[in-house]
């Protein structure tokens, strides 16, 4: 009870050892996206990292609860995995940030959630695990010697009993790859962000990634880090408010060069798992994002190992498919998951949304 005292007598940031420790939590899905998107995509990295600096920054002090900003994985990965461009990435992300807007100012994310269905949700988090898997395992042949060393260097770490820091240090070992070979950098002002023609972008596949990742958002953005907030924290904030904020979030920082982002339940047990409290924690990661942006240079992401982030994206494919041991109706989830591979995203996620509708009206005896 002694967190609940800190945070009703208004000690809504600090700054301890656990909110340091802390902010690396979050950093674990994270870092590994935006790396990838910054390598496959063109996207701006330097920009990237500013708009998740302010937010982490913004949703901190706004709640006072160590609340996840992270990328909207079902976006990032069809990027990574090239059936998006950067343009549809950018639209689609805009797109959300309406659709989220409105739902949670007319107080509606229940009544979404309920016609999508759990089951659908889970699925969809395992297409988008199987999606990274494949593309993670194609990085990785490309040089074997160093995918061996990063997978070697994962294990080490798991064996050491610290398996939700596999990725984080991972990436470490890439980067101090990368500055062997391309020298440290020098800081350098990111400039204007990029203007993507997203008046081009409005594509079929954009469109089935804005409903699968609406399903995801929905589920593990909205829902489940509310129940999180109320598990740990006994705070009630509602699943309408983090939709709000995450519309608000898109709205302003898709325009500035960033990427689609939402909140998370697994950034907010990693904050947790790694000490962090309040929202400090949010201010110590933003201020270390908007500090690495003036670092991110062309010729340091351009030596960063490919094969290396193929581990990676295998590490947080892994780590995302898991949830679909969760499911209520586990053969409908994977089902979604193996059909998003023989079709696509899309129609795997809408042929979901009938099964599920037809269950449920078998089972009210419709």
């Amino acid at each position: 009870m002694g967190m609940v005292r800190d945070i009703r007598d208004g000690r809504r940031l600090r700054f301890g050892t656990g909110e340091i420790t802390g902010a690396i939590g979050d950093s674990i899905t994270v870092l590994p996206l935006i790396i990838a998107l910054a390598l496959l995509t063109d996207i701006s990295l330097p920009h990237v990292l500013i708009a998740f600096g302010v937010f982490q920054v913004v949703w901190g002090i706004r709640y006072g609860l160590p609340i996840s900003v992270e990328p909207m994985k079902a976006l990032a990965a069809l990027a990574i995995a090239g059936v998006l461009t950067y343009a549809e990435l950018a639209l689609a992300g805009l797109i959300l940030a309406v659709v989220l807007l409105t739902i949670g100012l007319t107080g509606t994310l229940k009544t979404v959630e309920k016609w999508i269905g759990e089951p659908v949700i889970r699925g969809v988090q395992l297409a988008v695990g199987l999606l990274l898997f494949e593309t993670g395992i194609g990085l990785a042949l490309d040089d074997p010697f160093i995918a061996s060393l990063g997978v070697v260097v994962a294990l080490g770490i798991i064996l050491l009993g610290y398996k939700s820091a596999s990725a984080l240090v991972v990436l470490a070992v890439g980067g101090v790859i990368a500055v062997s070979t391309a020298g440290l950098p020098t800081p350098r002002w990111p400039g204007l962000p990029p203007t993507p023609p997203i008046g081009d972008a409005f594509t079929r596949g954009m469109v089935d990634g804005v409903a699968a990742q609406l399903a995801m958002t929905i589920g593990n953005a909205a829902l489940a880090t509310s129940l999180l907030f109320a598990d740990l924290f006994n705070r009630d904030v509602s699943p309408d408010e983090l939709s709000t904020s995450m519309g608000l979030t898109n709205l302003f920082a898709i325009p500035a060069g960033g990427i689609p982002m939402c909140h998370g339940c697994d950034g907010v047990a990693g904050k947790y798992e790694f000490g962090a409290r309040t929202g400090g924690a949010n201010v110590v990661i933003g201020v270390a994002y908007l500090a690495a942006a003036f670092f991110a240079t062309t010729a340091l992401l351009g030596a960063f190992p490919l094969a290396m982030l193929g581990v990676l994206l295998a590490i947080v494919s892994v780590s995302l498919a898991s949830h679909v041991r969760k499911s209520s109706k586990l053969w409908l989830s994977v089902g979604v998951g193996l059909l998003s591979l023989v079709t696509n995203l899309g129609i795997a996620f809408v042929l979901g949304i009938l099964v599920h509708l037809a269950l449920e009206r078998a089972a009210r005896g419709i």
